[in-house]
């Protein structure tokens, strides 16, 4: 038996079918659209089976990108949650047979309080087609299960028409890169676009210094203060010089070094820093890196420090550059 074969067959068999969805669409999709965007409450979406866990898919999907939605078993729509449903929503009920018994037990409920219904199904003939104000069909000739039993190609169909809607859905709304980001401020696109310097920024036990402090008490800052670096004040408390431990390093190549020496003898003066808290973190990663530097000094207008950002800190919030 060629198991690869067989896979291959699978594909093609799925991807024929959503070739043919992809040619026969018509008017109807665009009704279809047309409802959800005039729809002033939410599109809750509901099936049975291998179709309930497609529209659980497709609610969070439309959630996702801008069209409120939520999904709803119809069992529990019986038994107490059809109060759910308000009358400025829309439901988009998913039946291949469009005959599950739980499913035509709620329809005709759902048109006494007058809810437009969208039906995703490959019998428009059935109970749910004759219910619909909108038919979307879902049939497919075969199904890539040899048996011609598992939902397969009808629910690869189903999830694929899904995500046509929400597309179109997005495109008619102009739903943007940012609107996304909104709704996923976890992701890696909402942390790019919505985390800032104040977000991530220590500002707490900074390993500050002055500059008559010595290489030895230095060290000793550099070790509690846990960032391989200390910060050194000038007199007035104006942020001045940075000695790192690469700078502790270098210094012990010097001639005549000794810890009693003062640390902003072998300190970088006039270090890279930065004053705007509200810049995004992705954008300070990128001048960290830029700069080949592992902190960011953070001071206000008057230049002084008010925290450090610090690379790993951002690596592990996972935050990338731009």
């Amino acid at each position: 038996m060629n198991l690869i074969k067989i896979a291959q067959e699978t594909f093609y068999i799925e991807a024929d079918a959503l070739n043919r969805a992809a040619e026969r669409l018509d008017q109807n999709f665009l009704d279809a659209i047309t409802l959800i965007l005039n729809t002033k409450g939410k599109l809750i979406i509901t099936g049975v089976g291998k179709s309930g866990l497609v529209g659980a898919k497709m609610a969070a999907t439309f959630a996702s990108t801008g069209t409120s939605s939520f999904f709803l078993h119809p069992t529990e729509a019986l038994h107490g949650d059809l109060g759910m449903i308000g009358k400025d929503d829309t439901l988009l009920a998913i039946s291949s047979s469009g005959e599950s018994e739980e499913l035509t037990k709620i329809l005709p409920h759902i048109k006494r309080f007058d809810i437009p219904l969208i039906a995703l199904s490959g019998n428009q003939s059935s109970s749910l087609g004759t219910y619909a104000d909108v038919f979307l069909d879902i049939s497919v000739e075969k199904e890539a299960c040899p048996l011609g039993i598992a939902p397969t190609t009808s629910t690869t169909l189903t999830m694929a028409l899904g995500d046509a809607l929400a597309i179109a859905l997005m495109e008619e709304k102009g739903f943007k890169q940012e609107d996304f980001a909104s709704f996923h401020p976890g992701g890696a696109l909402g942390k790019k676009l919505f985390v800032k310097i104040k977000d991530l920024m220590r500002t707490e036990n900074l390993p500050i210094i002055n500059t008559s402090t010595t290489l030895k008490e230095a060290i000793v800052s550099m070790s509690e203060g846990k960032l391989g670096t200390v910060l050194i004040e000038d007199e007035k408390g104006s942020f001045t010089a940075l000695l790192s431990d690469g700078d502790l390093r270098r210094a012990l190549m010097h001639e005549g070094f000794s810890l009693e020496h003062l640390a902003i003898d072998y300190a970088s003066k006039n270090p890279k820093r930065y004053n705007n808290t509200e810049l995004l973190a992705s954008e300070a990663l990128e001048i960290i890196e830029k700069g080949r530097i592992q902190l960011l000094p953070i001071t206000n207008e008057d230049n002084k420090l008010i925290g450090v950002l610090h690379i790993h800190d951002l690596i592990n919030a996972g935050i990338k550059s731009t």
